[in-house]
């Protein structure tokens, strides 16, 4: 394994205290770094996925880790990136947040069958603090690369959560609504389908389009 390449795997520790730092330890001595980590509650046991970089010799590590009391089992996976790739997602009122999964589904398929891995993810909501909430929750998701607000109106403190986004190099997309969002947004776009169509073209290696030339426009 290359020192930056990931590999994932799928653990099912005993749910007494140490077990992870018994793993993590052992992670450590092979000099892999967890690059991820999600963790999954299973009654005696607990399941968990991880994704480490820089191990040396990885059957090696997972053999050591396998032989652990508190490993019940642990084999190796794809990783996320490999099965789903780069993330869109899109947040808003039910009606509008369909028809721009509608055009971002369509393109991304469009590029997945030339080899991309691009999946998209949805969440109608309705509220300032509900919306503004999930907006800065982005951040703390994997993989994401792009979110699209879609909404008839969206300012105050959904506007002060677009610029925390953007802060860690996330796109954002707006829909052309009322309120302050649309001139918080990298692009602003009135047609929901092309709205989700132009957020995949903006992450697909195999698009010609370069977002960086657009931002701050405004597509009626």
């Amino acid at each position: 394994m290359t020192e930056n390449q990931k590999t994932a795997y799928w653990l099912e520790i005993k749910n007494v205290v140490g077990a992870l730092q018994q793993v993590t330890r052992l992670i450590a001595e092979h000099s892999g770094s967890i690059q991820n980590i999600e963790h999954f509650s299973s009654g005696e046991n607990v399941r968990l996925y991880l994704e480490i970089a820089g191990v040396k010799d990885a059957e090696d590590m997972q053999a050591d880790i396998e032989a652990l009391d508190v490993v019940a089992s642990i084999r190796q996976v794809p990783t996320f990136n490999e099965i789903y790739g780069k993330r869109v997602i899109v947040i808003g009122g039910g009606a509008q947040v369909a028809e721009v999964a509608k055009g971002a589904i369509s393109e991304a398929d469009r590029h997945n069958i030339r080899g991309e891995k691009i999946s998209v993810d949805t969440i109608p909501l309705v509220g300032e603090q509900e919306i503004a909430n999930a907006v800065r929750a982005v951040t703390r998701l994997p993989r994401v690369k792009v979110l699209i607000l879609a909404g008839a109106l969206m300012g105050g403190e959904i506007s002060r959560a677009v610029d925390d986004v953007k802060k860690e190099g996330i796109i954002v997309i707006s829909l052309n609504m009322a309120g302050s969002v649309p001139k918080h947004a990298d692009l602003v776009i009135t047609d929901p389908i092309q709205a989700g169509v132009t957020a995949v073209m903006a992450i697909a290696d195999t698009a010609k389009f370069d977002i960086k030339m657009q931002k701050g426009r405004v597509y009626k």
